[in-house]
């Protein structure tokens, strides 16, 4: 596992996260990039391939809550580098995969239904109840050569079910369809472990830090 990433990958993934939220593409910042969100609990976000010196500086000059900035360094690395008005984050996991994934052998319960939808470079699934209630959902981004998977998500009340892993079985056929074989993403700890059981590796740590109000 490497702690930084290349930044063409970096941009191609922030790209994509942006196409997904339906937000500004990300502008170049020194060494990484920026992303206008404008949500109320982030602001903006500030991300970079490692730490380094523009990383450093930057946390130096923030006292306004909730702008984030995020680096493919470990905790315990960033946590040594800026003061303790940051508070870390959940862990997250930069993972790749550029073969076929390996799924299980089971199909959608017929207590569901799959629908399709697509914007922005971006192709969504939903898991659906027969009552049109939403029980999961997931992306998948192309930019480039690259096919990027956002936001899987599944409601608590249908965990367990192997939902999520359906919906990724889903989204590798579009990315297939469309001939893209390089695969990335970022995973919290708990996604991380469906992911690699699946064949997908973890590339670097990914690690945020806010102020928080």
């Amino acid at each position: 596992m490497k702690n930084q990433i290349s930044p063409d990958i970096l941009k191609k993934w922030l790209t994509a996260w942006s196409l997904s939220r339906e937000l500004p593409l990300p502008i170049a910042y020194k060494s990484g990039y920026k992303v206008e969100v404008g949500d109320a609990k982030q602001k903006e976000r500030y991300v970079f391939p490692e730490l380094n010196e523009d990383f450093i500086e930057l946390s130096s000059t923030i006292n306004e809550p909730w702008i984030f900035l995020k680096a493919c360094a470990t905790p315990k690395e960033i946590r040594s580098h800026v003061s303790e008005k940051w508070t870390l984050q959940p862990q997250g996991y930069m993972m790749v995969c550029s073969h076929p994934m390996v799924f299980p052998n089971h199909n959608l319960n017929t207590e569901y239904k799959l629908e399709f939808d697509s914007y922005n470079s971006t192709y969504l699934i939903r898991i659906l109840t027969q009552n049109n209630e939403e029980a999961a959902i997931g992306r998948v981004v192309f930019v480039d050569d690259i096919a990027i998977y956002d936001r899987i998500i599944t409601d608590n009340n249908h965990r367990r079910k192997g939902l999520a892993t359906i919906i990724i079985r889903e989204l590798e056929k579009i990315a297939i369809s469309k001939n893209s074989t390089k695969n990335f993403l970022v995973a919290t700890e708990d996604g991380k472990q469906l992911y690699q059981s699946l064949g997908w590796e973890v590339h670097s740590l990914y690690t945020s830090i806010v102020i928080v109000s």
